[in-house]
């Protein structure tokens, strides 16, 4: 595994949301949940959202990272796939995804869908307080700022 995917995979679990766009729709907030060793990202959401849609037919989708915290920006491109492991949604069920249904884990709109990314571009730095620094340093030189690692890789 190259570094910056291994960088990509670290620093996303540390991001609390992105924008996921599947189906050709809008792209909407969702609470991103990592399984490196399984390439994917995984995603609660609600019978008939454009994720759940796309899920169904194995459909292509995208998901935008930028989360300055985790010192990660990221256009990831892959496809959605529905899934009905309870396992899976046991492990992964939180308080975030508990707020979206009225009746919990059993609601019957709660679907799981796997994001399995097959190429992203990724920018990742050591957070906001070093990128301003660069910034700065680059007003009174002639360099311009170190923004991080910065490539596009392949999954």
């Amino acid at each position: 595994m190259t570094a910056l995917k291994e960088t990509f995979w670290k620093r996303m679990g540390n991001v609390q949301a992105g924008l996921l766009a599947a189906d050709g729709e809008r792209p909407i907030p969702m609470t991103p949940q990592v399984d490196p060793e399984a390439n994917a990202i995984w995603f609660i959401t609600a019978a008939g959202t454009a994720a759940d849609r796309a899920s169904k037919s194995g459909g292509e989708a995208s998901f935008h990272v930028a989360d300055p915290k985790a010192g990660l920006y990221a256009n990831v491109w892959g496809k959605v796939d529905e899934h009905t492991n309870e396992e899976k949604l046991d492990e992964l069920w939180n308080a975030f995804a508990a707020a979206w249904f009225p009746h919990g884990r059993k609601d019957h709109a709660v679907r799981l869908v796997k994001f399995s990314p097959h190429e992203a571009e990724i920018w990742a730095n050591d957070g906001s307080a070093s990128f301003l620094y660069e910034v700065a340093k680059s007003n009174v030189s002639t360099h311009t700022p170190d923004a991080g690692d910065h490539g596009r890789v392949t999954f």
